[in-house]
């Protein structure tokens, strides 16, 4: 039974871990956020910023040591990698950006569960993003 979960867990272990250190960029995301917004009283646009800034650095080290393993920090690699990696997640930004502007500004929806949805999407936009366009083996 634990061979069946080792394999399992061998043979998903990008996803698995995908989706672990994705939880990890969101907690991020929000822990930068929440008091840049609070406490120092910026407006929303620029604490999001701020915090997307964050996020997408950690996301950037995690998924390429933990996630894709990819080992080559050279500046022949890591330059377009980097550029490739925050160009799929600015795309997904824009795209959940504008699911929440038409369905919850426009159309009213609830926010909290538009927010979820399209956190699901951009975990797998980003997913795919990450794995076909960035971390390629």
């Amino acid at each position: 039974m634990i061979e069946k979960i080792r394999t399992l867990v061998q043979k998903y272990w990008d996803v698995l871990s995908y989706l672990f250190f994705g939880v990890l960029t969101t907690v991020v995301n929000y822990a930068v956020y929440l008091p840049v917004y609070n406490l120092l009283h910026l407006s929303a646009a620029v604490s999001n910023i701020i915090s997307w800034v964050v996020a997408v650095a950690f996301a950037y080290v995690t998924n390429k040591c933990f996630v894709f393993k990819s080992a080559d920090w050279s500046q022949k690699t890591v330059l377009p990698e980097l550029a490739k990696f925050v160009s799929c997640r600015l795309a997904s930004g824009v795209m959940e950006t504008a699911i929440l502007l038409v369905t919850v500004d426009l159309l009213g929806w609830n926010g909290n569960i538009w927010k979820l949805v399209t956190n699901v999407l951009v975990v797998i936009v980003n997913y795919f993003g990450s794995r076909f366009l960035v971390f390629r083996k």
